[in-house]
Order: C-alpha cells, then sequence, then structure tokens
C-alpha cells in the first residue's frame, strides 16, 4: 500500500516537472513557502461562493441532508430522517441517489448567474465542484455519478468557467470530496440503499464516524481513498485551470499530509505554465500560514493578519444550499462584515444558494444587487486597498478571534465603529452605520500622529464637509446627504 502510494506522489510530480516550464516548487513544507498570493486576489476583496447540487432537490435542513436522512436524530434543529420518510418513503426504497434524477437545473444560465455576479460587485467565482455527497458537478473521468452523465447531463462547472472568464471575472471552484470518506456512514447500520453495493462507487467508503465526537478517533483513510482524492483534485486542475482552489475541513488529517503537499506543488507550479497567480484556500492547520490562504467559516478576526486570508458564510443563516425557509442576511449586515474583514488584509466569500432548477430566489438576487449598488459608490475604499496602520476603532468588537462560527454573535455596529483602508496615498474611513450626530475619529487626531489631514470628502457626494482636526480626535459634521442608507466612507487626504 506505501508501495502504491509513492508511486502516484512520484508520478504527479513528474508530470508536473514535465509540464511546466520550471518546477519552482516541490511537495516539501520549506519548498512550498515561496509561495506569494497574487496581487490579483489582494485586490478583489469579494467573491461568490456558490453551494448548488442534489441537495437542493429536498430543499430541507441543510446541505448535509445526504448525511442526516440516515440517522434517526435531530441535527441542526430539524430531524432529516423522519422527514425523508414521511415525504419520500423509507431509505431502502427511496434513497439520496433516487434525488439525482429530480435534479433538472432546467433553467440555469451560467451567463445570467455570471451577470449578477457582475452587479453585486463581486470579482471572483468559487462553485462547488464536489461536495460531500459525492456527486460531481463537472465532466469527470473518475466517476459515473456526475452532472453530466446523470441529473442536469451538464458540464455545470466548465459552463461556468467559460462564462466566468467571458464577463472578466476569475473563476476557482471548490472540493469537500475528503469528507465522503465518513459522509454516508449513517446508512449503513440499518436497511437502507447505502448497503446495496450497486451503489457501493457512490455511496462508499461510508465509515461509521462522528466528526463532531472529538473523543474519537477517525477511521484511517486508505492510500486507495486518498490516491482518488488526489486525482481528483488534479484533475479538476487540469481541465478547469482554476485560479482558485477552496478546500473544506478535514483535509488537515495526519495520513492526508504528503498528499496535501503534493496537491499544492502540482497546483502552485501550473502558475508558470498558466502565467496566472493561483491562490489555495484551507481552514484549520491544513497548511501553514505562508504556504496558502487561510479561511475562517463564518467568521472573523479581531486583529490585522500578516497574510491574506478570507471569510467564507453565507446570504443564508440556516444553511449553505437551498431550502425552504431560508432566513436571509440583511445588505447592510454582509456590508459591514466585508468592510471589516478588508480592513484586517481579509478578503469576503459570500454563498448563494440556488434551487434545484437553476434560479436564485428573489431574495439573494435582492441582497447582492444592494451590495453591488453600495459598491458602486463606495468600492474605491474597498478594491485594490491594504490595511492601515490600525484596522479601526469603535465600541463594537468581533467575539473571538479565528474562531469559525463566531458570526453568530456579532452585535450590531453603530455608526462609532470605524474601520480603515488605505490605497494611493489615501486613507479611508468607513463608519458602519450613517451618523446622525458629530463624527468623531480618535485615530486621527493630532496627538495620534498618524498625518495631519488636508482633505476630507464623502465618496458619491460633492457636498463640501465642515471639519477640524484636535488632539483629541479628527471631527467631521455628518452629512444629511448620504448617497446610501448603509455604512458611508469618507476618503481622507494626508499633508
Amino acid at each position: 500500500m506505501r508501495i502504491r502510494t509513492n508511486l502516484i506522489l512520484v508520478f504527479l510530480l513528474l508530470f508536473t516537472s514535465s509540464a511546466v516550464k520550471s518546477q519552482t516548487y516541490q511537495a516539501s513544507w520549506e519548498s512550498l513557502s515561496k509561495y506569494q498570493c497574487p496581487d490579483w486576489y489582494k485586490d478583489a476583496k469579494f467573491g461568490i461562493f456558490i453551494h448548488w447540487g442534489v441537495y437542493s432537490v429536498p430543499a430541507f435542513g441543510s446541505e448535509w441532508y445526504a448525511r442526516w436522512m440516515y440517522k434517526d436524530t435531530v441535527a441542526w434543529g430539524n430531524n432529516y430522517f423522519k422527514h425523508h420518510v414521511k415525504t419520500y418513503g423509507s431509505q431502502d426504497k427511496f434513497g439520496y441517489k433516487d434525488f439525482i434524477p429530480m435534479f433538472k437545473a432546467e433553467k440555469f444560465d451560467a451567463n445570467e448567474w455570471v451577470e449578477l455576479f457582475k452587479k453585486s460587485g463581486a470579482k471572483y467565482i468559487v462553485p462547488v465542484a464536489e461536495h460531500h455527497d459525492g456527486f460531481a458537478m463537472y465532466n469527470t473521468a473518475l466517476s459515473r455519478w456526475n452532472s453530466v452523465k446523470m441529473g442536469p447531463k451538464r458540464d455545470i462547472i466548465g459552463e461556468l468557467a467559460e462564462a466566468s472568464r467571458k464577463q472578466g471575472l476569475i473563476f476557482g471552484l471548490s472540493s469537500h470530496r475528503i469528507e465522503h470518506w465518513w459522509f454516508m456512514g449513517e446508512g449503513t447500520k440499518f436497511n437502507s440503499d447505502v448497503n446495496d453495493p450497486k451503489y457501493a462507487d457512490f455511496y462508499g467508503p461510508a465509515k461509521v464516524y462522528n466528526p463532531f465526537d472529538t473523543t474519537t478517533k477517525a477511521p484511517l483513510m486508505t492510500a486507495e481513498f486518498m490516491n482518488d482524492w488526489l486525482l481528483r483534485c488534479t484533475e479538476l486542475v487540469d481541465k478547469y485551470q482554476p485560479q482558485i482552489f477552496w478546500f473544506d475541513w478535514w483535509i488537515e488529517q495526519p495520513e492526508l499530509e504528503p498528499y496535501r503537499k503534493t496537491f499544492a506543488a502540482y497546483y502552485y507550479n501550473h502558475t508558470e505554465l498558466w502565467n496566472k497567480g493561483v491562490v489555495l484556500n484551507y481552514k484549520n492547520k491544513a497548511f501553514p500560514e505562508n504556504v496558502a490562504v487561510f479561511d475562517i467559516e463564518r467568521g472573523s478576526t479581531k486583529a490585522t493578519k500578516k497574510y491574506p486570508w478570507q471569510t467564507d458564510t453565507s446570504i443564508g443563516k440556516k444553511a449553505w444550499g437551498y431550502i425552504e425557509g431560508e432566513d436571509n442576511k440583511t445588505p447592510d449586515e454582509i456590508i459591514d462584515a466585508l468592510i471589516d474583514i478588508v480592513s484586517k488584509n481579509g478578503n469576503l466569500l459570500l454563498n448563494i444558494s440556488p434551487k434545484a432548477d437553476g434560479t436564485i430566489t428573489p431574495e439573494q438576487t435582492n441582497v447582492l444587487l444592494e451590495i453591488g449598488k453600495w459598491l458602486n459608490i463606495n468600492g474605491e475604499g474597498i478594491y485594490g486597498t491594504r490595511p492601515w496602520n490600525i484596522s479601526g476603532e469603535g465600541p463594537t468588537e468581533n467575539p473571538a478571534d479565528d474562531i469559525q462560527f463566531n458570526e453568530y454573535n456579532n452585535k450590531k455596529y453603530t455608526a462609532k465603529d470605524i474601520r480603515f483602508t488605505t490605497k494611493a496615498g489615501f486613507v479611508y474611513a468607513f463608519l458602519l452605520d450613517v451618523p446622525t450626530e458629530k463624527v468623531s475619529i480618535t485615530a486621527l487626531s493630532k496627538i495620534a500622529r498618524q498625518g495631519n489631514v488636508e482633505k476630507i470628502e464623502l465618496l458619491g457626494s460633492n457636498e463640501i464637509l465642515k471639519w477640524s482636526q484636535s488632539k483629541k480626535a479628527l471631527e467631521i459634521e455628518h452629512s444629511k446627504n448620504n448617497p446610501l442608507q448603509n455604512a458611508i466612507c469618507y476618503r481622507i487626504t494626508l499633508k
């Protein structure tokens, strides 16, 4: 088994060295630490994540329907098992695979989607290529369970890649494949179609494991499964040339380390082949922070990070995939999060949840369009900026640092919560709510020595602002002509 593992790793490295102009990266942390995050990513700030797949058909509970429909318990406030039996019948008669013919995507139009994403102000997109359920949304040669041979009978990833490049957006994709090792395991405990050998190539390996139970160890992955994971990843690189490759959690398992290194070297060496900078996103401690771009799910950080990083979150508060009865965030909530993240050297990857037919709900469409309106006016202080001397000031703090899911504890920001960015000699000061009284910025007081203010302008307005700078603070008379009733941005010129 070990010999077979090493052979496939050596094969991929040899292929890399022959395919690119020079083999800059080898599969070692020392070599991979030469990686530099490309400027296009540091400038882009805002991207769209897309959770769309077979799980959009039942549209119940969450995109983890494929797991929880096989376990008679309450998960995340829902009993998927009982819902499934009541709605579709027993799991031996109607299993997860039986949703695939119902996933038709008959109204999906990649060009319309990308047009909407451009209007939202996003600069890149990251559709899910394969979720934990094991159904590939692309034309893979490694599994018959894919969107070209089944369901929509279309190469979803290929269509989105073509539409994105046609309209000038950076194309990326995500892989959640590694969690399939245990994702369908609950179905092996009773009479369900997971136990039918005819479908072992879809449901398997189906190991029994609870990833939320920290007292038990996960069953070690086999070389066969890890090789398959690596081949699926490299296939995606070769076929679609994504400039972002986003990994979900669980790839940090110790036995996968040589595979992670091999894939990173393979992917990064394609930078020279394509003449394009690429980004590898990871969670937890799967990679050293100087080797790839760290991602915090539904969370943020208190302090500015040395290396570029990213938050991934969803418009939907309950789920990532489409479900009935979703509770969506407001544009204000997302705009505030974007500003806070960008001020600390981060990017925001915002998820949408299309319906099974390929339509994006009016509610989520409206959120995207409202964000776009705001960015049309205030994007100057977002795109292409870098962190200033401090990220911000104000009474409202993020509740935890680098902790996933901490957005649920966030308090509503006020006009006294201020975040800073800088670009081309300007300092941009964002107020996270519309002020109703004089604005006071202590970070720009004379005693703070951040610089003497020469000029202040409100983005989107031609109004001449009244202001003064003292030893205590920079004070600005609030404007009654705010272009939008969201966060506002001052462009500040320092002497």
